[in-house]
């Protein structure tokens, strides 16, 4: 090999080495950088979490609601329950209840508020009935009456189906994903042709005196791996520099 060769030969793995190496870095940063956001969404959902109720959004601001800004604000208003069928949502566990931990489904149900507009509610937890629709449909019975109820819950947003996730059994009234607004469409939700929020709310109270379907307290429990994997990036970033002088000595001397 000649002198040119080699020498193009170091220059070749060293800018390989530094784009490594800057990659490397680079990602270590970043996950720095997603750790420092994930603990101010923490902080904020906590905070929010943890408020003292305010008022349900009039119908007119909901089009401004966002989920970044207003998921899981905390809310009390008054609303009669539909006497309509209600919706199961199939769940294996939440990583928002600390006291569901097992498959079952949530009872989704439609109310109206004084003006009219539909809101619907995720009025709690049934354990193990995700094929027992005429269990379900005794539990969520006991909730419809004719007079308003105060309500406390959490905004909350439509999820989206993944490409994995099955499709909905109209027929049991099951879905996999908490759409509720495909649930009032197709099981006519709503009332005088007011519109549906956007939002659905999860219930937290109150408890019905059977203790089904069970509402209750959002806890907040967010992954944060992001310091353990910028250690790792900055280790391979440590790993790539130790490589690329080892073989740059080794090409030295011979």
């Amino acid at each position: 090999m000649t002198a040119v060769q080699r020498r193009r030969g170091v220059a070749g793995f060293g800018i390989f080495s530094l784009a490594m190496l800057a990659l490397c870095i680079g990602l270590g940063l970043w996950q720095l950088q997603r750790r420092a956001e994930k603990h101010a969404l923490i902080a904020a959902l906590t905070e929010r979490l943890a408020g003292v109720p305010g008022a349900l959004p009039q119908a007119a601001d909901w089009s401004a609601l966002t989920p970044e800004r207003d998921e899981f604000r905390r809310i009390r208003f008054s609303a009669t329950y539909q006497p309509r069928p209600d919706a199961m949502v199939y769940s294996s566990g939440s990583a928002v209840r600390d006291d569901v931990t097992g498959p079952g489904t949530w009872a989704f149900l439609p109310a109206t508020l004084a003006s009219g507009e539909t809101v619907v509610i995720n009025t709690g937890f049934v354990q193990n009935t995700m094929q027992d629709r005429a269990q379900q449909d005794r539990a969520v019975t006991r909730l419809i009456t004719t007079q308003p109820v105060t309500l406390t819950g959490y905004l909350r947003f439509p999820e989206t189906a993944g490409s994995l996730t099955p499709a909905e059994n109209t027929a049991k009234r099951l879905w996999f994903t908490r759409d509720h607004l495909a649930m009032a469409r197709t099981l006519g939700w709503g009332e005088g042709g007011k519109p549906v929020a956007p939002f659905y709310i999860d219930l937290e109270a109150p408890v019905p005196a059977s203790g089904i379907p069970k509402p209750g307290p959002l806890t907040v429990r967010l992954k944060d791996n992001h310091l353990q994997y910028a250690v790792t990036w900055f280790g391979l970033a440590g790993v790539v520099l130790v490589a690329f002088v080892v073989w740059w000595r080794a090409q030295r001397r011979a």
